[in-house]
């Protein structure tokens, strides 16, 4: 009896056991995406602009938990010389469909013919029993047989993980060692900040754990790990190491890590380039010249605020009286409808216009702000006010340090977790001359008032 050998019998693989449907990407495409992704793209824009769907570019940043893995991590993204790529792949499929020897194809694609008899030999299609060449199922091999798995230090090493979780979601211990269990609310957010929500634990932070171990395991060597094998534990998936659920004790909560350029590009989208800090004119720095504001607002509870103008030369404060409109605090606020709180860009913007315009035209030469989204019709005032507007990087409150000083001397009259609608503008104006009353050591114990009447003689 005779037996038919099977053409796959060719292929030196190993056996697969229900290998899946080959990927339909390419490691260029996992390498542009995650470039995208560190220049501050979103996930969705990032695969569109790859060819792929936007639901598989959410799907790849969760699986990956936010960080490119090392395989696409290269700077250039091309595979080096020495490997086939998806283009030399495609080429020889093409010519051996058109009946072309090993030798012949290794000529036109300028390659040994040894590279390309394993080529054929090691990634063909061998389903049903069968030997052909695709390119894609060829790519897809190349992609399994390059990737160097490794255990997690923290799946083999039993005793540094238990001390990693003890560490991170370890009880709340009372000086005399009774147990401090916390409130019990479920964590069922994924990518939300809830800190007063979550299980009380140590929470360490993994630097705190990795610097700590070589104090608490002096003699043992095996007792090291770095801060990132923590994060890279939590954040991606199928690592087998820490379980997904200890995210929560993070200090931050999130269960992604967040590119560090999508955090930069929080800025808003009414300041452009041409009003930023950087251009304001230089004799605002050295405060020689009067007539330069900082403003900004001081909030306080049922969404109440008052805004402040600070004069940089004289210090002379100015206080924006900002009440709610009518209607608020009665219902839920209609979605997309007006700024009832008081403090709104119109509100806002017809305030700061109403306080500056009785000064003469030198003393109205520029404000500065923060990127507030009360100051979203700063063109507007512009035109209204005669002043130029001017907008802090994000996150920069020194920039405007006058202004956080003054609002510091101001909480002492407008307490934090008061209702600040509840002042007058009478009891505003009370308030701002006393502060314009007070001598100041940076004035030579002058007060702003009197800096003021100098400044305009």
């Amino acid at each position: 009896m005779t037996t038919h050998k099977r053409a796959s019998d060719q292929s030196t693989r190993l056996k697969l056991s229900s290998p899946g449907r080959p990927k339909a990407t390419h490691r260029e495409q996992h390498v542009t995406f995650w470039t995208l992704i560190r220049k501050g793209l979103s996930s969705e824009d990032a695969a569109v602009q790859v060819g792929a769907s936007a639901p598989v570019g959410g799907r790849w940043f969760r699986e990956a938990g936010g960080m490119p893995p090392s395989q696409y991590s290269t700077s250039s993204g091309r595979l080096s010389g020495r490997y086939l790529s998806f283009n030399e792949r495609e080429e020889i499929a093409l010519y051996r469909a058109q009946g072309f020897g090993v030798c012949v194809i290794a000529r036109k694609i300028g390659r040994a013919a040894s590279t390309i008899s394993r080529e054929l030999r090691r990634n063909s299609a061998t389903r049903s029993g069968g030997f052909e060449y695709r390119a894609t199922t060829a790519q897809w091999h190349a992609n399994r047989a390059a990737k160097r798995p490794r255990i997690a230090k923290l799946a083999k090493n039993l005793a540094l993980r238990q001390y990693v979780e003890d560490r991170l979601s370890g009880q709340i211990l009372s000086p005399d060692g009774t147990v401090i269990a916390g409130p019990n609310v479920r964590w069922t957010k994924r990518r939300s900040v809830r800190r007063q929500h979550r299980k009380w634990a140590l929470a360490w932070s993994p630097e705190q754990i990795a610097r700590r171990l070589p104090l608490d395991f002096l003699d043992d060597p095996l007792m090291r790990i770095s801060p990132e094998t923590i994060y890279q534990s939590l954040f991606i998936q199928g690592r087998g190491a820490l379980r997904r659920e200890l995210v929560a004790c993070l200090r931050s909560g999130r269960a992604l890590r967040v590119p560090r350029a999508r955090r930069k590009g929080k800025g808003r989208n009414f300041v452009p380039d041409e009003i930023m800090i950087s251009e304001r004119p230089a004799e605002v720095a050295d405060r020689a010249v009067p007539g330069h504001w900082e403003g900004d607002l001081i909030l306080g509870l049922k969404s109440s605020a008052i805004g402040t103008l600070v004069e940089r030369k004289t210090r002379f404060t100015l206080l924006l009286h900002l009440p709610p409109k009518p209607g608020h605090g009665d219902g839920p606020r209609q979605k997309n409808g007006p700024a009832l709180a008081g403090h709104g860009a119109e509100a806002v913007r017809d305030a700061i216009a109403r306080s500056i315009q009785d000064l003469p035209e030198h003393m109205r030469k520029s404000l500065t702000w923060d990127q507030g989204a009360e100051m979203a019709q700063h063109e507007k005032l512009k035109s209204q006010a005669g002043i130029d507007i001017y907008f802090c990087d994000p996150q920069s409150p020194w920039q405007r340090g006058s202004n956080e000083n003054t609002n510091g001397l101001l909480r002492q009259y407008f307490p934090k977790g008061t209702d600040l609608s509840k002042h007058s503008r009478n009891e505003l104006d009370a308030v701002a001359h006393t502060l314009n009353s007070r001598p100041r050591k940076t004035l030579g114990w002058k007060t702003p008032a009197e800096a003021l009447d100098e400044t305009l003689a």
